[in-house]
């Protein structure tokens, strides 16, 4: 899988950007932007990450610094499994959730296991259907308050593939959210739609699943006082229903925080999991 640029095409546009359109030696054009970005972003980038490498190694070193900090900043866990469990990378959000004591998932070391028998079971069969099969799963480990949706999929498998071909050489492993929104998308919203502080504290409540009852005695308010709140809010926003205002908040873009404890969470020892990690 090819996640790095070519170190000769790095240095030929390093030593030769262009600052218009043109075309190279097989007389097709580049891609819009292209040059601009070789002749003044990738400076301006590596400036401000502060590698000071060669330059032929520089597109290749930043563009796995920014594919780190890109996964990073999503705030779904990601893995990159090989080997039916081996993890090659994960995201800041996969290691935070992995390092919570309750999560039916686990780290140990740079294998993912599960903490239950069953979801162990269910888990390497689901890893093993993809790396052979190219087949995708949906699964829900975990018990009660602790569960957990995680979804398995095989990357770069062949189309028409037989039990013969060859097997999937990585697989992406997703592991849901537990909450409708993260606390970050809710106050970006609430701020967006000019929300009071009480309004923001209410619709965080519905979000988390809430009724307004529950919601008025946690802030110990009236429930009228909540109900009015409510209507400000879907004024505010448009929402028709208490459910229509969930939903706006369900799919907004999830944010994460700028500020991260990373060495509070586990991390790869080695390898080139290890490498995209290093930040």
């Amino acid at each position: 899988m090819e996640l790095c640029l070519s170190p000769a095409l790095s240095s030929a546009r390093a030593a030769a950007p262009r600052l218009g359109p043109s075309r190279d030696e097989a007389g097709s054009r580049p891609t819009p932007g292209t040059a601009g970005f070789w002749s003044t972003g990738l400076p301006a980038l590596t400036q401000a990450l502060g590698y000071q490498g060669p330059e032929r190694r520089g597109g290749a070193a930043l563009l796995t610094r920014l594919l780190t900090l890109m996964l990073d900043e999503i705030d779904y866990g990601l893995l990159l499994l090989a080997d039916g469990g081996r993890v090659l990378h994960a995201n800041h959000a996969a290691r935070s959730s992995l390092a919570a004591p309750d999560h039916p998932l686990l780290l140990q070391g740079h294998e993912l296991r599960a903490r239950l028998q069953k979801d162990a079971t269910a888990l390497h069969q689901a890893l093993h259907a993809a790396a052979s099969r190219g087949l995708r799963k949906l699964l829900t480990v975990g018990e009660g308050g602790e569960r957990a949706g995680i979804a398995v999929v095989p990357l770069l498998a062949p189309a028409g593939r037989t039990e013969a071909s060859p097997t999937v050489p990585a697989t992406l492993l997703v592991i849901g959210r537990r909450e409708v929104a993260g606390g970050l998308s809710v106050q970006g919203f609430a701020r967006e739609h000019r929300l009071s502080p009480s309004e923001a504290q209410v619709l965080s409540g519905l979000c988390e699943g809430r009724s307004p009852n529950d919601i008025a005695a946690r802030h110990g308010v009236k429930i009228a006082t909540v109900r009015t709140q409510i209507a400000n809010i879907r004024a505010k926003t448009g929402a028709e229903s208490i459910r229509d205002l969930v939903q706006q908040v369900a799919v907004l873009p999830p944010m994460v925080g700028a500020l991260r404890r990373q060495a509070d969470l586990p991390a790869l020892a080695s390898g080139f999991g290890a490498s995209l990690m290093t930040v």
